[in-house]
């Protein structure tokens, strides 16, 4: 009766989400019939739109964006004459939101005076001083602080996360916030709302947020209300409608759960039984993450809070969460450093993406990374490629069974000029890797939520903590080199292929910042 209950709830969640799909069609299909229907109102509105689109390629490209950006939007103008200007307005004027930009800018300022006042700052001069540019674009620029006292945990795979974290859920005197991009029912998300239901019985504030697009074939339309029955708030990140609209192109790829604001995780792993093993969609599925214990783990109480303000309006009163008022921080840690960050798609710094080219320019010896995805723009290509011809060992780990095809496809049309410059790639045999996750010189490391492609670069909320000398740092080097015999190395003569394969890979690789 249960799977038959599932399924019958599956097909129900399946024919509403058709159905919006469905209507997006048809408002695509009437745009497109009016536009090249042969009346004399479609051809003065086909000349109006040609009109557009040619100042609207004069102004892309006089605009201050990412080169792959106006590359892509000039040759969609070019293929698409008549509707190609009207869709960058379209987008460009969704995307960049007023009253989107005033809610992040309100969350932003609610938090502001959460950040606390143990903020290690003045003591990376002594510790690390080659990293100062670094840490100055992080805490000064952007407020995100630097701390010495946290535990740092490296948890791979997802068996292991899940092992480490339900003893910590279990132990949570004051609150639970949890953000995923993904949950679904199964094994590892019952094994956690079975504690989660528990303590909110027991009068401890759990909430989560969740994206509609990432749930979108994963969660029935009244999640958040059979969580409110449990005593969990519950709340969807940028629900999905039936229209068509830019807006919906900007999900909440963030991984947070925060206890207590002294235990915190993040990382690549969603709450899905695929990201533990329990089932092997696409053979088996390595990710990453990190636990901390300490100070740093108020910075993601901070971070889940912003985007609960964003979400819901509320009001918060974070002096109310923070854990290290009148006692002091029992981890004592002096010679390592934690920066937890967080990026959004819609205020024109790409965090992520700084965060990760910083890394890039200050490796001397190695640069280990593994990413799912990997299609970046010149800046990013270049970086990589300089590293490796200025004598770094640059490895780069991406999966062998492909959980999208066509980004597959796009990750591999790059091997062949990163391998020409001295690059080594390599495919992970077993199955999926989903870590974004980067190490250097035995100094540094990047482990959080953004993948090496431009969705996560530039559209997505994302997240991520900078390890400088902690135990996370050298457990994730170790891992990757006990990954590497796993892999198959991918040379020159595997990246041979014809002259239509070559066009296709330069066709996607340009309208790839649309994907």
């Amino acid at each position: 009766m249960k799977n038959y209950k599932k399924q019958k709830w599956f097909h129900k969640l399946l024919r509403r989400r058709l159905f919006f799909c469905f209507l997006i069609l048809l408002q695509v299909l009437a745009l497109l019939y009016l536009i090249i229907s042969q009346s004399l109102t479609s051809s003065v509105i086909s000349l109006i739109f040609r009109v557009v689109s040619i100042v609207v390629a004069m102004h892309i490209i006089s605009r201050r964006h990412k080169e792959a950006y106006k590359l892509t939007w000039v040759f969609f103008i070019l293929i698409f004459p008549v509707f190609g200007g009207l869709t960058y307005l379209f987008f460009r004027c969704q995307t960049r939101s007023k009253k989107l930009l005033k809610r992040m800018a309100r969350a932003r300022q609610q938090t502001k005076s959460g950040w606390p006042n143990c903020s290690s700052y003045e003591k990376v001069e002594t510790l690390a001083p080659e990293h100062m540019r670094q840490i100055n674009y992080l805490e000064k620029y952007l407020s995100y602080p630097v701390y010495t006292n946290t535990k740092t945990e490296y948890l791979s795979p997802g068996e292991r996360f899940l092992e480490v974290l339900l003893p910590d859920l279990e132990n949570a005197k004051k609150y639970i916030f949890l953000e995923s991009f993904i949950i679904q029912d199964g094994e590892m998300w019952e094994s956690i709302l079975a504690i989660l239901k528990r303590k909110a019985a027991d009068g401890v504030d759990v909430r989560i947020i969740y994206d509609d697009m990432g749930c979108f074939l994963r969660l029935p339309r009244n999640f958040a209300d059979e969580m409110g029955t449990f005593g969990i708030k519950c709340v969807t990140f940028n629900q999905f409608v039936p229209f068509f609209t830019a807006i919906q192109n900007y999900r909440d790829h963030r991984k947070i759960i925060s206890i207590d604001g002294k235990v915190a995780y993040t990382g690549g792993f969603n709450i899905a039984d695929e990201y533990i093993n329990k089932i092997h969609p696409f053979g088996h599925w390595k990710d990453a993450g990190v636990r901390l214990e300490g100070e740093a783990a108020w910075s993601f109480t901070l971070i889940f809070l912003q985007m609960w303000i964003f979400t819901t309006n509320e009001e918060e009163n974070l002096f109310f969460y923070y854990p290290w008022g009148k006692i002091e921080c029992p981890i004592e840690k002096s010679d390592s450093l934690v920066l937890p960050y967080a990026d959004a798609p819609f205020d024109s710094e790409n965090v992520s993406e700084h965060v990760y080219l910083q890394t890039i320019y200050k490796a001397k010896k190695y640069l280990y990374i593994e990413t799912p995805y990997l299609i970046v723009d010149n800046n990013m290509a270049s970086a990589l490629i300089m590293a490796a011809k200025s004598g770094v060992d640059v490895r780069i780990i991406t999966p062998f069974r492909w959980d999208k095809r066509l980004v597959h496809f796009l990750t591999r049309s790059y091997y062949r000029e990163f391998i020409r410059a001295g690059i080594k790639i390599y495919e992970y045999s077993p199955g999926f890797i989903h870590s974004k996750a980067v190490v250097c010189d035995d100094e540094l490391a990047i482990i959080g939520t953004a993948n090496f492609d431009f969705r996560s670069l530039y559209l997505q909320f994302e997240c991520g903590v900078w390890l400088y000398k902690a135990e996370a740092v050298f457990d994730f080097r170790d891992d990757f080199l006990q990954t590497i015999p796993l892999c198959k190395e991918i040379l020159s003569e595997d990246c041979k292929c014809n002259a239509f394969v070559r066009f296709l890979q330069d066709l996607f690789r340009l309208i790839a910042p649309l994907m």
